[in-house]
């Protein structure tokens, strides 16, 4: 339900802000968020990755999981307080607009942000239903405030204020789950240098999700380069969320079976997650590619044609970071395995930051897409040869066999309708239905044994339910 509303809404705000403050206006907040997003990087170092993982090995120890989480809340008070004098010190000398003042809101969100605590326990519910009030709130700011150009200001300020609202809010909750400790218990920096350690990958995904922002304004100094670059990201990783959003269900769960030394499971829980991957990624993937061409017209409005191209180049972001997300954050991070995670992805950054330098230069935002796909992919090939003991890469790619096939029937069909009729939200939605009917039958006619249990799994659990209601 969550993913659905994460998905639902940017559909609901972004054709709105792409015509209220067109390309440029996007372009000016995203460069400043992107510059701004670096201070949040130290602010928060790998402080919500430790602390989920941590939490998650004691779920059934109340006193445990007390002091971890006061020593990590602590820790972030420390270092997001530190980050955010000194964030307003750098914004009144240097940048001096009001963009980047109301974007320090953003560095507050993350002093309060103790998501990470109710992840680890398993307590999804208590965070989704906060997230989709103030997400939905935030909806409704921006159509009754952000009413032209000159309002792209509130438009900054509606990005950060809403998640710290959502994030002060889970504080009501804690009280059941957490208790007071004794002061010589308090040791915040005692696992500083795994909370470092697990920082140092951060940079590197920082460099190739955010950094590629930043150098198309200070490579390009054009702001409708880096609007189109922006709204094509927000795009691909609207569909992306459908993706990652298991990953986040499943970490605490690898984490206490890592603690229990049940491998066995844990390599059976992979397999299903990467298959997962390719069952949603391969039709997300080619899907978007298939439509662009009649979806991006209606759906932003006149002059954004170049992010048709780019839609369908980042698209393929869907698939490289499901990989990487299940087996870099799922499996990695909770098997205490950090040391591969992070060398794969400063060798990503590494390889998208000299990429970036020569591409952008040339092809400006094209080139970032391009340079991020192939960071990525490189990501996720180098993490499944670090596991190749573990997890075997050729089942990997053959148990998303069936899907291919059906993905590139599927994509075949779609782009010979999304070519032939005009770009509209009508078309659009039809094409996507038939596309969807036509991907899950073929599946269906091939007898894929992982849809069928979790479709007749789904079935017997609606039943049980039904006649539970019934008596």
């Amino acid at each position: 339900m969550y993913q659905i509303v994460l998905v639902v809404t940017p559909l609901i705000t972004i054709p709105y802000l792409s015509r209220v403050l067109n390309a440029d206006g996007i372009g000016e907040v995203s460069f400043a968020e992107s510059v701004v997003s670096f201070f949040v990087l130290f602010a928060s170092l790998g402080i919500g990755t430790y602390g989920q993982r941590e939490i998650s090995y004691y779920q059934d120890n109340k006193l445990k999981r007390s002091e971890v989480f006061w020593n990590t809340f602590i820790l972030r008070v420390i270092t997001s307080l530190t980050v955010f004098i000194v964030y307003l010190m750098v914004s009144l000398v240097y940048f001096k607009t009001k963009i980047y003042l109301i974007l320090s809101i953003n560095i507050l969100a993350t002093l309060f942000d103790i998501t990470w605590f109710f992840q680890g326990i398993e307590e999804f519910g208590k965070i989704v239903a906060r997230n989709i009030f103030f997400k939905l709130l935030s909806v409704v700011f921006i159509f009754s405030f952000v009413k032209d150009k000159s309002d792209v200001v509130l438009y900054a300020f509606s990005i950060g204020f809403f998640i710290l609202l959502s994030n002060l809010s889970l504080f009501i909750y804690l009280k059941k789950y957490v208790n007071k400790i004794k002061i010589n218990k308090i040791s915040p920096f005692k696992d500083f240098m795994i909370v470092i350690s697990l920082f140092v990958p951060t940079i590197g995904i920082q460099i190739y999700t955010v950094l590629d922002k930043t150098m198309i304004g200070f490579i390009t100094h054009n702001n409708f380069e880096n609007g189109y670059y922006d709204i094509s990201v927000r795009i691909a990783k609207i569909l992306l969320t459908i993706i990652t959003s298991l990953s986040i269900a499943v970490i605490p769960r690898i984490g206490l079976l890592y603690n229990k030394n049940e491998h066995e499971t844990i390599r059976v829980l992979m397999y299903k997650s990467y298959r997962f991957v390719w069952l949603m990624g391969i039709p997300l993937c080619l899907g978007t590619i298939a439509i662009s061409n009649n979806f991006i017209p209606w759906f932003l409005g006149g002059g954004y044609d170049k992010a048709i191209i780019l839609v369908r180049i980042l698209s393929f972001l869907i698939i490289a970071i499901g990989i990487n997300n299940i087996t870099g954050v799922q499996y990695l991070i909770p098997t205490k395995r950090e040391n591969f995670f992070t060398m794969s992805v400063m060798l990503g950054a590494g390889l998208n930051l000299c990429l970036n330098i020569f591409l952008i230069r040339y092809f400006m935002s094209i080139g970032a897409a391009i340079a991020s796909i192939i960071a990525e992919t490189f990501i996720a090939l180098f993490q499944l040869y670090m596991i190749r003991s573990e997890i075997s890469l050729k089942r990997v790619i053959i148990e998303g066999k069936i899907y291919f096939i059906a993905g590139i029937i599927m994509f075949t069909v779609t782009s010979y309708m999304s070519n032939n009729l005009n770009p509209s939200i009508h078309n659009s939605i039809f094409i996507i239905f038939v596309g969807a009917i036509i991907y899950f039958t073929v599946i269906i006619i091939m007898r894929d044994n992982f849809v069928l249990e979790n479709i007749n799994s789904i079935l017997s659990k609606t039943k049980l339910r039904f006649n539970k209601n019934e008596r």
